[in-house]
């Protein structure tokens, strides 16, 4: 029996006291803010990029390559949420969350550090596929890690509030990444930012590793609990042979509120600089503030989540998020300013966040606790892969081939279509007893 009280205190959060839990969010939340800090820099310099490693191609090549290659990344995620997901079931969430610190800081200092096209040709591009390669496979592995752990903290009372740091701490991350591209981007001229000025943020992210290993190093974490036949199988033997249903679910659900925050907080400002003509630090701006409001707007949402219908939420703000996009995309054109990026991306950004914070407590849920860094790895490495991650991509060459300056929108509505057919049939057990 004391055995079982144990197993039953871990499965509701209670294996912690409050102020414990608080510091294990703190750490987690910083940790994961840190590797994507990582992934937004090289959003945000993409333009720049593009000049560097493929300077023989036309402007619009030269963005098509850039913002390629950071969707090459997205293909070693399922690989990562795989590999590094079975590892965190296995080892622990925190022996896997401080080995994609490690990976993410490498693939940052080759990037950071990698010669230019001019200097050895075609070899520079390769350099820079690989680290984003590896930064892909790493990124893959943290958020099923982290995730599960979040999840695993929380009560049924506080389970949306606690996942909803995941979402948070992306915000972190997006909104620091921003701001140290633009404020390098401000405080350098153009050409010195073109030859060097660009390898900064990287740089500064290699700092992931010794501050997140530092965090880090204090977590805990309950046990895992598994029989003896289900630590004989692998997790994705065991994944899709009981809970397929679940994991396809789980990813459509990913698909449109992914495809929504990178169009909104990535592509944006791309989109201000290439098609309305805005300088680049003053459209950076968007995305810092994306990043805030994210990072503000998520925990309210979980909050809510925690006392109405999750469902319910998810449902309402992402079909009010598919009638606002395309009048977004046509005011911005209308009105190419900065002030209207900056609002722009604030209003959908805080949809985005109150709606997605809902679906962050439902998706581990539907995963036992042996399976569920695995699950979550998959769940979200195909999803972003797929669709989230060459978004910025589909949404240049839509712009290309159709002509219309409004096309990505129409690629966000039918990505949110997606999510919403998976929400009319998932089973919500995030307020129960998950485990």
């Amino acid at each position: 029996m004391p055995d079982e009280r144990q197993r039953q205190a871990e499965s509701d959060g209670e294996l912690y006291r409050p102020g414990q839990r608080a510091r294990i969010v703190t750490g987690v939340t910083i940790g994961n803010a840190l590797e994507f800090f990582d992934i937004t820099v090289y959003s945000f310099v993409a333009v720049t990029i593009g000049k560097v490693f493929f300077p023989d191609f036309s402007p619009y090549s030269q963005l098509l390559f850039s913002v390629g290659t950071f969707g090459v990344g997205f293909v070693t995620r399922p690989l990562g949420g795989l590999m590094l997901g079975a590892y965190a079931d296995r080892a622990g969430r925190k022996a896997a969350m401080t080995l994609t610190l490690g990976l993410m800081a490498l693939g940052s200092a080759l990037i950071g550090l990698a010669p230019t096209y001019d200097q050895v040709g075609i070899l520079a591009p390769l350099i820079l596929v690989f680290a984003r390669l590896l930064q892909g496979f790493s990124a893959g592995g943290e958020v099923g890690a982290s995730t599960a752990l979040l999840v695993e903290l929380a009560t049924p009372r506080t389970r949306s509030f606690y996942a909803s740091w995941q979402l948070a701490s992306q915000g972190l991350g997006v909104g620091f990444g921003a701001l140290i591209a633009t404020g390098t981007s401000y405080f350098l001229d153009a050409d010195d930012f073109l030859h060097w000025g660009w390898r900064v943020p990287f740089l500064i992210g290699t700092l992931i590793l010794p501050v997140g290993l530092y965090i880090r190093r204090t977590l805990k974490e309950p046990a895992t609990t598994k029989s003896a036949r289900d630590a004989a199988r692998h997790p994705l033997a065991e994944l899709l042979l009981n809970h397929k249903r679940n994991l396809a679910l789980a990813v459509m659900l990913t698909i449109g509120g992914t495809v929504s925050a990178y169009m909104i907080t990535f592509y944006l400002p791309t989109y201000g600089i290439t098609q309305l003509g805005l300088p680049m630090p003053s459209a950076l701006l968007s995305g810092i503030l994306g990043g805030i409001v994210t990072f503000v707007v998520a925990p309210i949402g979980g909050l809510a989540a925690d006392r109405l219908p999750k469902k319910t939420i998810a449902i309402s703000v992402r079909v009010i998020l598919a009638l606002a996009i395309v009048p977004a995309f046509l005011l911005l054109n209308a009105f190419p300013t900065s002030t209207t990026l900056l609002v722009t991306v604030g209003l959908l950004a805080s949809l985005q966040a109150l709606g997605s914070a809902a679906t962050m407590a439902i998706i581990p849920s539907l995963l036992p606790r042996h399976l569920r860094a695995t699950g979550m790895g998959m769940v979200y490495a195909i999803g972003v892969a797929i669709f989230g991650g060459f978004a910025q991509l589909v949404a240049v060459w839509l712009v290309q081939s159709t002509g219309s300056k409004i096309s990505p929108a129409y690629y966000v509505i039918f990505c949110i279509a997606i999510s919403l057919l998976a929400l009319t049939k998932i089973e919500d057990r995030s307020a129960q007893n998950i485990d």
